[in-house]
Parts: structure tokens; C-alpha cells; sequence
């Protein structure tokens, strides 16, 4: 039988979800295998996709529940493109892909790629009857694979693949001197960096707190990001007032979002994941791939990525005192990280060896 694999996103966002989808749909065409793409027209998903050479076929705008009629529209779509796996990462994927299951029996393979971790439990029997037309359930890390088997009724297979990452990117980081320099940051001071949209989820005013908190008066922060346009508009307020006082306006440095923000992780000495519960962490990754260690909230899928102290430290998550206590600390004794075991510890996202454990997963070659 002829494989061909569907990747299917309905979702008009455009965030770590859709863009780990994306990045595996060309990764495993790269490594030769038909692929194509259902995503709906006009959203970023889609150009992107088509950036890349991928082939789409678009689709409606489905309901997270219950959409019949493009349920079948979907069916008719994968039998004439003679689909035979379908893989999913967003919830509301989900009962679409059931359907088409539930339609297609032995004829589909299903696969969902869990990105989020589960809010509550999902035990009823409607979500357990869409869950069990999924065949695969892939999680990135250990916790969110007992969050499906102790907060689910999930009965088919279980895997523990990572999200990948592309390490030949990281191959040319340039000196911290001349990332300084690109950035036009400070030389000489200890810098600590957040990166993300300025959005009270990213955790921006949860580091400013912890900086007027912290004795330790030396170090300063970098903010990678912008406002989103008609969003968190009074939390971007707050920050700009904050930044006014006299303690922090001449310490804290707000730079533009980067695509390639490889110059920033190497600009700064200390990387914060400061956000409540991050449920993968791709910019952990990132940081850690490029020999930045991670100051990290204790929660989520963060203690797991840094595997606890190895590539990082941790703080108790929301809390501005705890954050100021282990910046005075890592300022106070120099702690740092030695880069080649932060290196180390991303080679299990290689994408090449990923895209192996995928296709293993789905019995395909």
C-alpha cells in the first residue's frame, strides 16, 4: 500500500502548535514521503505551508464538535487524494478526525501529536468515544503522557516522541560580544532575557517585579517582543510604566521580535521561562541549543526539559520573590551552565531521529 500522509490544521493562528506541524510535514516530505496539507485559505498555516512547496488542499472552517458536513467533506477529500495517515496536533482537530475515522475504519490511520497539556479530565464517554478513534497518541514529554493515562480513557497506543528541532541551525553562534554588538546591548553586565509578545501569559511584569525585589542591582534584562496590536493593551501599559521608574529605565533593554533570534539567546547569559505552565517549552530548546541556560518556572513541561538543575535553575512559578531570590543568586555566585552539556542535552530533539521514532510509530518507511 502506497503511504501518504495528511497533515491537517484548521487552526488561523500562527504559534508554537502550528508552527512544530508545519515543520514536520516538510521535514518527513523532505525525507521522501507524500505529504499534504489541509489547512484552511488565506491563514498562515497555509501560506506558509506553501512557502515551503508543500501541496494543500483547503478546507472549511470547522466546528470543534460535531461538524457533520464537513466531516464528510473531509472523508471525500482524503480518499481522493488516497490518504492513509492523518496527523493532527490541535484539539479541535480532533473530532473532525474521528469522524473521518469512524467513516474510513482500517482504511485511515489516525495520529495526534499532543502540544497542549490537559486543563481538566477527559473521561466522559463522548470524549472518550472520539478519543478511541485516534490510533496514536504522541507525547513530547513524560508528564503529559501520565496526564493521558491517569486523566483520560484513552485505549490505543501511547508514544513518547519529542518535538524536534532542526540543530543545524545552531551550528554558526556568533561570540556573545558580536551578538551584543548586533543587538546593541551593554557589554560588560550580567543580562538576563525573556522573549515572547508582551502579553501577561509571557510573564514581562512578573520578571520586572522580580528585578526591583532583587538586592542584587548589577545585571540587566532584555525584552524580545512587541505588543499585539488591539491585545493586552493595559498589561503593555503597565510595563511601560514600570519601566519609567528610576531603578529599571536604564536596565532594561526592549528589542523587536527577531524570526531568528539565535543573536538574542547568544546575547544574554541567563534565558527566563517565565510563563505559568509551558507545556513543551520550544524556546527552553532553543535557548539550551544554542548554550544559554534556563531560569525557569517549576511547572509544566519546563523541570522536565531542563531535567531539573542540568540546564537551568528553577523558580516557583508566579511568584516575583522566589524569581528575585534565584537572580540574586545566580548573580551573586556567577553561576553558568558549561554550553557543551547544554548541547548535549538537545540531541534527543535532532529532528532527523525524530522523524524516525514518527515514522516507526505509524509502521511506515
Amino acid at each position: 500500500m502506497s503511504v501518504h500522509l495528511g497533515y491537517l490544521c484548521s487552526s488561523e493562528s500562527w504559534g508554537g502548535l502550528e508552527m512544530n506541524h508545519l515543520r514536520n510535514a516538510v521535514w518527513m516530505k523532505d525525507r521522501g514521503h507524500k505529504v499534504l496539507v489541509f489547512s484552511v485559505a488565506n491563514s498562515r498555516f497555509a501560506t506558509e505551508a506553501e512557502s515551503k512547496g508543500l501541496m494543500i488542499e483547503f478546507i472549511d472552517k470547522h466546528s470543534k464538535y460535531y461538524d457533520f458536513k464537513n466531516g464528510r467533506s473531509l472523508v471525500e477529500l482524503l480518499k481522493k487524494h488516497g490518504i492513509t495517515h492523518l496527523l493532527i496536533r490541535a484539539t479541535r482537530d480532533m473530532s473532525i478526525t474521528a469522524f473521518a475515522k469512524w467513516k474510513l475504519k482500517d482504511a485511515l490511520h489516525t495520529s495526534y501529536y499532543m502540544e497542549m497539556q490537559l486543563g481538566v479530565k477527559k473521561t466522559h464517554f463522548l470524549h472518550a468515544r472520539r478519543h478511541n478513534e485516534i490510533n496514536l497518541w504522541s507525547c513530547p514529554l513524560p508528564w503529559l503522557e501520565e496526564q493521558v493515562r491517569t486523566m483520560t480513557r484513552f485505549k490505543n497506543e501511547i508514544v513518547q516522541i519529542p518535538s524536534g528541532m532542526d540543530l543545524s541551525q545552531f551550528s554558526d553562534i556568533p561570540s556573545k560580544d558580536d551578538a551584543r554588538a548586533q543587538l546593541k546591548l551593554p557589554k560588560d553586565v550580567g543580562l538576563f532575557g525573556l522573549m515572547g509578545r508582551f502579553d501577561p501569559q509571557k510573564g514581562q511584569l512578573l520578571l520586572l517585579k522580580a528585578m526591583k525585589l532583587a538586592k542584587n542591582k548589577d545585571f540587566h534584562v532584555v525584552l524580545l517582543g512587541e505588543p499585539t496590536h488591539n491585545e493586552a493593551e493595559d498589561y503593555y501599559a503597565e510595563m511601560l510604566e514600570i519601566l519609567q521608574s528610576e531603578a529599571l529605565k536604564e536596565r532594561v533593554h526592549i528589542r523587536p521580535y527577531m524570526k531568528n533570534p539565535i543573536a538574542f539567546y547568544a546575547a544574554i547569559d541567563w534565558f527566563v521561562m517565565a510563563t505559568k505552565a509551558e507545556s513543551i517549552g520550544m524556546v527552553t530548546m532553543e535557548s539550551i541549543a544554542c548554550g544559554t541556560p534556563v531560569l525557569g518556572s517549576n511547572a509544566g513541561g519546563t523541570p522536565e526539559v531542563l531535567e531539573q538543575d542540568k540546564g537551568g535553575i528553577l523558580f516557583e512559578t508566579m511568584n516575583p520573590d522566589s524569581l528575585a531570590e534565584k537572580i540574586d543568586f545566580i548573580c551573586d555566585h556567577n553561576i553558568s551552565k558549561d554550553p557543551d552539556t547544554l548541547l548535549e542535552m538537545t540531541q534527543q530533539y535532532d529532528h532527523n531521529s525524530v522523524c524516525a521514532s514518527v515514522e516507526k510509530a505509524l509502521g511506515i518507511t
